[in-house]
């Protein structure tokens, strides 16, 4: 081992604060006698194995065993001291597992890799290197497992530099071709972001185990790579790989992402077919899948099946009813968790303020609000008060929420409640207060082009054309751009995106043609473009031709073409969606006889014969 290796490890270990004891000290006096008073009668035969896993990880019973041990002259048992160490660490008493540890004269291997181990499955990362530093000042040998509890440690803490240090020692001993250091090093660079090092390793793999593949999906899903995440899964169902619910976890938290409906439906028939336990967390993640896909009536079938039900799972639900506009089924479920589920929390409630705000339940949003604190004790933070500055501004109150904003006196307004509060004067068209938030925007986030958007589109509503071009001016000298949209589309388990007038499908010529007839036949029973969706110095034919070819109607058209009459077409767009776009197609709706389901930045939009679920409050 280099000694600038042993030197990082130390010193990042040595941060941990703890009182070390001497080697050859015992426990606190006091704390035997107390215990010892209160264990079971003093017998020479007890088998101190069996009161240890009794205890359980419960810290009190495994005090009394402890003084038991002391008491009898086996203090220094490595193989009790080792199941009481993993026991007391699992209680999540981390000080009373240091105050053990330290008291033990010789600690032997097996007692190091358990400890570790333990330490890295109860999340004490910084205990995980303490242990591991330990273990080298008295010149013990690391196995395989120690170096993949050490590396699981680093990827805890997103510590490229100690990562690598440990890659490289693992290498050195003997243990860089080892499957499950290998698994673990992926898991670790793809944690830390660092994806092409996590994909050459994992390509260099001569075995890969299922935790591999594993590790590889979920560091391009947790790194908002959904398209890799779900190409690397197809290849290893296409090579006969064996899947595991951690495997579904992450494709489906993928398709949730990207909006893959007929690809998160292939995963529940999977899990269904082979019998596969479906926990909670998995559970939650078909929740989040279909509620993303659109389809929040299978997402309610899925939470009523589940037998045990975690925080976590009620507010996915809750979200879930949020996002598609059914604030009032989500205000049902949220009090039905406040009366059988368990206590809500934080994110709990940001789900119910959010679906307050898209339904317009402003009293309902305020009640919730309350509670937080009368019932819960919990803090609002930022991301509350930003659903409260949303809930009033979409609802037309928007001198109580500039006032709201003006009040939050316990820390600096965020910029998105400033946003959210300039979204609302656009949909309400108040030109006057929109043009004050700007200018609070625009001096906390002067290089966010999305707020100059937002303002030019204010002062295009307004008329103010002179206004328009000295914004859009103002762009073009900080060399700022508008965001580009996209639409995507799944076809046949396959994931189709379009941008605004696209033409790099090899079937654009028959997709454009498909969707100017379509175009024709809405104008036919009364669409009317909505030229404020689009650049106001273009001419209008200019401005018709910019809103046909947005990309949610080029991804519809191209739907329309490839999947059955009376399937509901299910887009993803990345921005809010236009004006226009959604009169558009509330008419396709009709002319096409088709259920059209659209995800934008905001919110789902539900389009049947001519409405839309929002109701227009969007």
């Amino acid at each position: 081992m280099s000694r600038n290796h042993f030197l990082s490890i130390t010193c990042f270990a040595s941060r941990v604060k703890y009182r070390q004891l001497p080697r050859t000290s015992s426990l606190d006096g006091s704390l035997i006698s107390f215990h010892a008073c209160q264990a079971a009668p003093f017998h020479l035969t007890l088998d101190y194995q069996t009161l240890l896993s009794r205890a359980g990880p419960r810290l009190k019973p495994l005090q009394q065993v402890h003084a038991q041990l002391i008491l009898s002259g086996l203090q220094h048992s490595l193989p009790h001291l080792t199941k009481l160490l993993t026991l007391a660490c699992a209680s999540g008493s981390i000080l009373y597992t240091r105050h053990i540890f330290f008291s033990i004269p010789r600690p032997d291997p097996f007692l190091f890799s358990s400890l570790i181990n333990a330490t890295t499955k109860s999340r004490f990362p910084l205990d995980t290197l303490l242990f591991y530093q330990q273990m080298l000042l008295t010149s013990t040998h690391p196995s395989s497992y120690t170096y993949t509890s050490v590396i699981k440690a680093c990827a805890g803490l997103s510590s490229l530099r100690l990562g690598r240090n440990l890659h490289t020692h693992a290498f050195v001993s003997g243990f860089g071709l080892d499957v499950y250091v290998q698994a673990g090093l992926v898991s670790f660079y793809a944690k830390c972001g660092e994806l092409d090092v996590a994909r050459k390793m994992f390509d260099e793999m001569p075995e890969r185990t299922v935790v591999a593949w594993n590790s590889m999906i979920s560091g391009y899903e947790q790194n908002g790579l959904a398209e890799e995440a779900i190409g690397l899964f197809n290849m290893m169902r296409d090579l006969g790989f064996e899947f595991d619910s951690a495997t579904f976890v992450s494709v489906l938290s993928a398709c949730s992402q990207l909006g893959a409906f007929r690809l998160g439906c292939w995963v529940h028939e999977y899990v269904v077919h082979k019998g596969i336990d479906v926990n909670v967390v998995l559970g939650t993640a078909f929740i989040n899948m279909y509620a993303r896909c659109g389809n929040v009536r299978k997402a309610r079938e899925i939470f009523d099946w589940m037998d045990i039900r975690n925080v976590v799972a009620w507010t996915a639900m809750i979200s879930a009813y949020g996002m598609h506009g059914y604030g009032r089924e989500a205000i049902e479920i949220f009090h039905m968790m406040k009366t059988r589920g368990p206590p809500p929390n934080d994110v709990t409630f940001i789900a119910v303020l959010s679906a307050c705000a898209h339904a317009g339940l402003v009293s309902e949003g305020h009640v919730a609000f309350a509670s937080m604190t009368q019932e819960y004790a919990i803090v609002p933070g930022v991301e509350h008060h930003v659903c409260m500055v949303d809930m009033l501004g979409r609802a037309g109150l928007l001198f109580e929420a500039i006032q709201y904003v003006k009040d939050m006196k316990s820390f600096k307004p965020a910029t998105a409640a400033w946003t959210a509060l300039l979204g609302a004067c656009k949909m309400h068209k108040n030109v006057d207060l929109g043009v004050q938030v700007a200018e609070n925007l625009l001096a906390a986030e002067p290089d966010n082009p999305g707020h100059y958007v937002l303002l030019s589109n204010i002062y295009a509503m307004a008329g103010q054309m002179d206004r328009v071009e000295m914004v859009r001016n103002a762009m073009i000298q900080k060399g700022l751009k508008k965001q580009v949209g996209y639409s995507t589309i799944e076809i046949d388990q396959k994931m189709f995106m379009f941008s605004m007038g696209d033409k790099s499908h090899p079937e654009t010529n028959k997709i454009y043609q498909y969707l100017d007839e379509l175009m024709q036949r809405c104008r036919a029973i009364g669409y009317v473009p909505t030229s404020e969706s689009v650049m106001h110095e273009l001419e209008d034919e200019e401005r018709e031709y910019a809103l046909r070819y947005h990309s949610e109607k080029l991804a519809i058209a191209f739907g329309l073409l490839k999947t059955s009459h009376g399937l509901a077409i299910r887009i993803v767009k990345n921005l809010r969606m236009c004006e226009d776009c959604h009169t558009a197609i509330k008419y396709i709706s009709v002319v096409s006889n088709r259920e059209i389901i659209v995800r934008d930045k905001l919110r789902f939009h539900h389009f049947r014969d001519g409405s839309c679920s929002c109701v227009d409050y969007w």
